[in-house]
C-alpha cells in the first residue's frame, strides 16, 4: 500500500458517531450492533468488588448493566441512543437495572455511585468538564473504570487517537484523591467490533473515601 492509498483510506474512514441521531441510525442498520458478551476488563476489574450501586455510561445493548445486575448491583444503564436501550429493555425489564437516556455532556448525575462505568466513551481532549463530571459521580470509596479503544486499534481502522483524553491525562487531571489499581494497555480477550478490536486501554481508579 502506498502512503497516498493509506491516506486515502484514512480520509474514507466513516465518521464516529457522536449524536443521539447519529447513535440511533448507527443501532438500526443492525438487529445486533454488539454482541452479547460483557465487557472482559468488567470481568477481571469489577469480580472483586462488593455489590452496591453502579452507574453505566454508553450501556448499548446492556450486556454489562445485565452482568452486574447478575452479581447483585442495583444498576443505571445509561446511553444516549434511545434504540439501544429499547433493546435493552425489552431484553432485561428487572427491576434492579433502569434504562436511561443520557447524554453526559448535557445530562446531569442525579447521584453518586459505588461505580461509575465508562466502555468506549471517548472524552474529547479539550473537554475536562465531562471528565470530572464522570468522577464527581463516584461516591467516596467507590470506583470509577474506563475502558477505550487501544490507539494503535483505532489508527488500524482509519480513526486518530489524537484529541482524546487517555488514562495518564485522566490521572493527572483527578489527582491525589484518587488511587490508581490499573492503568495498562491488554488484549481483550474476546474481539469485540466485528472481530477487527483486539486491546483495551483499562483505566480504574477508586476515589479516597
Amino acid at each position: 500500500m502506498t502512503d497516498h492509498q493509506h491516506h486515502h483510506e484514512q480520509q474514507e474512514a466513516p465518521r464516529h458517531p457522536v449524536s443521539a441521531e447519529e447513535w440511533d441510525e448507527l443501532y438500526q442498520t443492525s438487529d445486533r450492533l454488539w454482541t452479547t458478551n460483557v465487557n472482559p476488563a468488567v470481568i477481571a476489574e469489577i469480580s472483586d468488588l462488593a455489590p452496591g450501586s453502579a452507574f453505566d455510561l454508553g450501556c448499548g445493548e446492556g450486556a454489562d448493566a445485565r452482568w452486574l445486575a447478575d452479581r447483585g448491583w442495583t444498576v443505571v444503564g445509561a446511553d444516549i441512543s434511545k434504540v439501544a436501550l429499547e433493546r435493552a429493555a425489552a431484553a432485561d425489564s428487572r427491576e434492579t437495572i433502569i434504562w436511561l437516556p443520557f447524554d453526559v455532556t448535557v445530562d446531569s448525575f442525579d447521584r453518586q455511585y459505588d461505580l461509575v462505568t465508562a466502555g468506549y466513551f471517548h472524552i474529547a481532549s479539550d473537554d475536562e468538564g465531562t471528565l470530572h463530571k464522570l468522577a464527581d459521580a463516584v461516591a467516596p470509596g467507590g470506583t470509577l473504570l474506563v475502558v477505550m479503544h487501544d490507539p494503535e486499534g483505532m489508527r488500524a481502522h482509519g480513526r486518530s487517537p489524537d484529541g482524546f483524553l487517555w488514562p495518564d491525562d485522566m490521572v493527572a487531571m483527578l489527582g491525589d484523591s484518587w488511587t490508581v489499581v490499573t492503568n495498562e494497555n491488554r488484549e481483550r480477550g474476546i474481539p469485540a467490533g466485528g472481530g477487527h478490536h483486539v486491546n483495551d486501554v483499562v483505566l480504574r481508579m477508586v476515589r479516597d473515601a
